[in-house]
């Protein structure tokens, strides 16, 4: 019985002197970090803005006289040549008014050509031929005027372009300026998209790269690329951002008006200070790196980022490439903690991918 208590008490120490031991050495293994030290580099990244399309024409076509629609001669989502019949308003009543002002001419003509002899032989005042003349002439613009509603009747493309929506069927009672359907052309398409003002200037003051790419919506490039072209005369005051138009080649007819996407930008950045992205941490809206001191002691330094990467921050402020920081494991060191360290080089812990 004595042996049996004599073995137990040997086997507990020995169990409590493992644990003690194992927690030391986890102690020491929970004081060793990775440092490294900020990227400087010349470099180029790609920044995203969501874009609007738009048809470099798009418009609407509206009836220019009242009537019922007589024939619609194209359909929805067709392709069509500029001057193509598209819609037959009814014309007779048109057809009618023209008739007879064509009528009205001919008798202003001939009363005209009288009031003329009779004056030719002073037996009327030039005023009565001059009123003569005035009655020509307006019945001449009410031909003119009548006319051109019998044009407005047939209702034509006015580019090349694909028919949108058709907004009412056959005999349908439409009035004048009522929208029929709307007439796009897509062989080119603009992007516009917005641009914060510190933006803005980087690309003014850069390279001032124009070539752009565009994302689609299933995450597909557009296979061409496009220009920016215009860039909007003043700033928004709500949102503080400009924007900016660039044209994209559409051959293929691939994009549409009202369509969205991304347009990709490259922005070249010159003597960058880069740090990956899990090296940082953030209080109160603001984001700090924890600095290692030349004693080894851990302090915390708020940084200010110029852009956000997939996984890497353009430091504006804060860090220069001679400082030293956690790599790894802020979430386990505080302030003046005194920690060893393992020292990697820049260019492996920040990674583009």
């Amino acid at each position: 019985m004595h042996q049996l208590k004599l073995f137990l008490s040997i086997a507990i120490c020995l169990v409590l002197s493992s644990a003690c031991n194992s927690k030391k050495e986890s102690k020491v293994e929970a004081g060793k970090y990775t440092i490294t030290s900020p990227l400087k580099i010349d470099t180029v990244f790609t920044k995203e803005y969501v874009a609007e399309i738009q048809s470099v024409q798009n418009v609407e076509i509206r009836a220019k006289v009242k009537g019922f629609i007589e024939t619609i001669s194209v359909d929805e989502g067709q392709s069509v040549k500029a001057g193509q019949l598209l819609f037959t308003i009814r014309p007779r009543e048109y057809e009618a008014e023209l008739i007879k002002s064509k009528a009205e001419v001919k008798k202003a003509e001939v009363d005209a050509q009288n009031a003329k002899s009779l004056s030719d032989k002073n037996i009327i005042s030039k005023s009565e031929l001059a009123m003569a003349l005035a009655k020509l002439e307006q019945a001449r613009a009410d031909e003119s005027l009548a006319e051109l509603y019998v044009s407005y009747t047939k209702v034509k493309a006015p580019f090349n372009g694909v028919i949108d929506r058709l907004k009412f069927k056959s005999g349908s009672l439409i009035d004048e300026g009522t929208l029929l359907t709307t007439i796009s052309n897509n062989k080119e398409v603009y992007a516009y998209f917005n641009v914060s003002e510190s933006e803005y200037l980087d690309y003014k003051m850069g390279g001032k790269n124009n070539v752009v790419s565009l994302m689609l919506a299933n995450n597909e490039v557009h296979k061409f690329k496009g220009k920016i072209e215009t860039i909007e005369g003043e700033f928004d005051k709500n949102t503080g951002s400009i924007a900016f138009r660039a044209k994209f080649p559409n051959p293929n007819f691939l994009l549409k008006h009202g369509e969205t996407g991304k347009v990709q930008l490259n922005i070249d950045l010159k003597n960058a200070i880069l740090i990956p992205q899990k090296s940082t941490y953030e209080l109160q809206d603001k984001v700090y790196v924890y600095v290692v001191d030349e004693n080894n002691v851990v302090k915390a330094r708020n940084i200010k980022i110029k852009q956000r990467l997939n996984n890497i921050y353009v430091i504006e402020s804060g860090l220069n490439e001679n400082d030293k920081f956690i790599f790894d494991g802020t979430q386990s060191v505080k302030e003046d903690d005194k920690v060893r360290t393992t020292f990697i080089p820049a260019r492996q812990s920040v990674s583009f991918k």
